[in-house]
């Protein structure tokens, strides 16, 4: 089966409509003159007259009548179809992958807004921290904490994590040896997450001496790590993104008032390039994106008047 050009047809049926090539430029956007080659195309194509050409008019043929009520059914069939398409992608499930100290801490909380702006779309959300393969995975959007190099992928960076510092229960705050000065947390226990290097550059960092920056609890997730220190448990390192709402609720405090240590990674949104610009995947991206922009700076601001 052989099909003319969809632009042509386009034309045409504009064209036929209107009776008119001016007119029916005008509602495609382009010149007189584009519509009257594309007109003549078709023509060639099909080896048949469709218009009469006057001075200052045009009219169907016979041929042209008998077509064009064949050609707008048609266009009308795709376009019907198009829509019904698009209107699919723009709703339905969305696949969303992510750290699970991250969907904990700060997506979770936040993802009822999305389901408030997007009814439509079903947000099913995985945790993990493997590098996803979307050729094999029935994944639509990760967010993964790195240096955001993902060749070959769209990638927006969506949080940059730069802060660094301790964090405890407020209890910790008072006791027999309430938490005041870094020497303190000698007569406390430190909690560690995977990266225990962490509280030995920082301690480096504080100047603090006497304390062994290797002991404590570990934990291999953030969440579990900063509900511990939540539970009065110790002190652990929080990071800007992660602890940024349990600060701003008083469910963790900042003991000490020393300037944070800076951290070199960030959190990224990744999808395939071939979809990313797909309505569903587009709209999760600016919501979270915007979410981000108002998180980062309301912990700022917190930050400075500390």
């Amino acid at each position: 089966m052989r099909f003319p050009p969809l632009k042509a047809l386009r034309s045409f049926e504009a064209a036929a409509r209107h009776l008119s090539f001016s007119k029916a430029a005008e509602e495609l956007f382009v010149t007189p003159a584009a519509v009257s080659h594309q007109v003549k195309a078709l023509e060639d194509w099909l080896g048949v007259i469709l218009f009469k050409r006057l001075n200052r008019a045009v009219i169907l043929t016979n041929e042209g009548q008998n077509y064009v009520m064949g050609v707008r059914n048609g266009l009308e069939i795709i376009g019907a179809a198009t829509e019904k398409i698009m209107l699919q992608d723009a709703s339905g499930a969305l696949h969303v992958d992510t750290l699970p100290s991250f969907a904990a801490r700060w997506l979770l909380p936040r993802l009822s807004r999305f389901r408030e702006a997007h009814p439509d779309i079903d947000v099913r959300l995985s945790a993990s921290d493997h590098l996803t393969d979307f050729n094999r995975e029935d994944v639509d959007v990760v967010i993964r904490y790195g240096h955001g190099h993902y060749p070959g992928l769209r990638v927006n960076k969506l949080l940059t994590e730069e802060l660094m510092f301790p964090v405890c229960s407020p209890n910790l705050l008072e006791g027999k040896h309430p938490l005041r000065h870094p020497n303190d947390l000698k007569y406390h226990t430190l909690l560690h997450d995977d990266m225990r290097i962490d509280w030995q550059a920082w301690l480096a960092m504080a100047g603090v001496t006497g304390v062994d920056p290797k002991k404590g609890p570990s934990f291999n997730d953030s969440s579990m790590l900063l509900t511990a220190a939540m539970e009065g448990q110790g002190v652990a390192l929080g990071r800007s993104t992660l602890a940024a709402d349990d600060l701003m609720a008083g469910r963790l405090v900042q003991p000490f008032n020393i300037q944070p240590m800076q951290a070199d990674h960030a959190y990224y949104i990744v999808s395939p390039e071939e979809a990313a610009d797909r309505p569903r995947i587009a709209a999760f991206r600016e919501w979270i994106m915007e979410e981000a922009s108002v998180n980062s700076g309301r912990f700022k601001s917190r930050i400075e008047q500390a």
